[in-house]
């Protein structure tokens, strides 16, 4: 029997697979020791190979010992090759850990550089949307996954109106379906928009539309809306005629996406003052009061559809006067809907310090910039307090009867 066979008996298993973990801890390196159980058969079979007595129980051996006896006898075999020989490849564990981290610094790398391309690093929501990539290993997607998501995202930043998702995803994609559910750049956008937005990411198809709509991206037609009361378009449309008499009737009205695409413009008159809001409470009390000026309802951050009609009313010569919650969501909500054109409804510094002392509740969250006014985050921050819609109802419908 040569050294091999005699090296192969079963008896030597589990002297084998401690042997083979110490090497892969090592670096493939014969160094350090293993400790391990011998029998009678075991401990003969070594002793014959260390040309030395090994007694049985549980023994201390040493590789580089059993290294040296290898490469010196016969067979010439260092340990690693008589592993690998009789039991299969060897990993090199360090090895491996030190490629994964320098492929995890290439791609932070990589990420970092495709942000501030697009003019994205400083975004204070940025990072939510780089951990979460980390965490999931999503950032170690292709290059170009990583580049169309980024793109998406910053074109949703940038460019309030209105888009379908076929639309967005053939222009940062260069294909219809290139930010589709399973798809990496999907999946990579996503997370951006659920860190923009302050969202969790979605997990169902359902939040999955919820939350591409409140970037005013829509993926149908029908399931996104926006809630209006005392709307009035002018002309003689069928359309115009109906919303009107909707109006008349003192009812609130859940608009489609779809109906505002086929509706005809105008949708105000030059100079009209809409009054828009964040919560449905405003509507209902709007309504229990009988008001009759136009009051565009967004319902938190707007759908497709209400980010169609603000941007359609501000064309069309209206002006759209927003307020929402005084709080971190409320002030991202705010800076999307001022981007579309609206103009600013109670939400300066003096307005959120007048508040604060008769309706502030403890204020959580990560501050936002407020750009219409920046006194207004520096006062929320000092403060520690957020003010909600439904504490000022009062205020804000006076403002809506004038």
């Amino acid at each position: 029997m040569n050294l091999l066979d005699e090296l192969a008996e079963p008896a030597l298993a589990v002297f084998w697979q401690s042997v083979r973990r110490q090497l892969e801890k090592t670096g493939l390196r014969a160094v350090g020791t293993v400790v391990v159980d011998l029998d009678d058969v075991a401990a003969d079979l070594l002793g014959g190979v260390l040309g030395a007595r090994v007694r049985t129980g549980r023994r201390r051996l040493a590789l580089d010992e059993l290294d040296a006896v290898l490469r010196a006898s016969p067979a010439a075999l260092s340990l690693v090759d008589a592993a690998v020989a009789l039991h299969g490849p060897l990993r090199d564990l360090p090895a491996q850990r030190s490629a994964k981290d320098a492929a995890r610094v290439a791609a932070d790398a990589g990420w970092a550089a495709l942000l501030a391309d697009a003019g994205l690093d400083a975004e204070p929501w940025v990072a939510a949307w780089t951990a979460g990539l980390q965490a999931s290993g999503l950032i170690r997607s292709d290059a170009d996954a990583l580049r169309a998501a980024v793109a998406a995202v910053h074109s949703v930043v940038t460019d309030p109106r209105p888009s379908t998702l076929g639309e967005l995803a053939a222009a940062v994609c260069g294909d219809a379906h290139g930010l589709d559910p399973g798809r990496r750049a999907g999946a990579v956008a996503l997370r951006g928009v659920a860190a923009l937005t302050g969202e969790p990411v979605p997990t169902t198809g359902q939040a999955r539309t919820r939350l591409w709509s409140q970037v005013g991206v829509r993926t149908d037609d029908v399931s996104g809306t926006v809630l209006v009361l005392g709307w009035r378009p002018p002309g003689p449309s069928p359309w115009a005629v109906a919303m009107r008499a909707r109006a008349d009737l003192g009812l609130p009205t859940h608009v489609t996406l779809r109906e505002l695409r086929a509706a005809p413009h105008p949708w105000a008159a030059a100079g009209e003052v809409v009054h828009a809001c964040e919560n449905p409470q405003v509507v209902q009390a709007a309504a229990d009061r009988a008001l009759t000026g136009p009051l565009v309802c967004l319902q938190g951050s707007p759908s497709a559809a209400g980010a169609l009609l603000v941007v359609g009313l501000v064309a069309d010569g209206a002006v759209v006067r927003y307020h929402g919650d005084l709080d971190w969501p409320g002030m991202a909500i705010a800076a999307r809907v001022v981007a579309m054109g609206a103009q600013p409804w109670r939400l300066s510094a003096e307005d959120y310090r007048t508040a604060v002392p008769a309706a502030g509740v403890p204020l959580t969250g990560r501050p936002v910039p407020t750009p219409w006014d920046p006194g207004l985050a520096d006062l929320m921050v000092e403060e520690g307090l957020a003010v909600h819609e439904e504490a000022l109802l009062d205020r804000l419908l006076g403002d809506q009867d004038r």
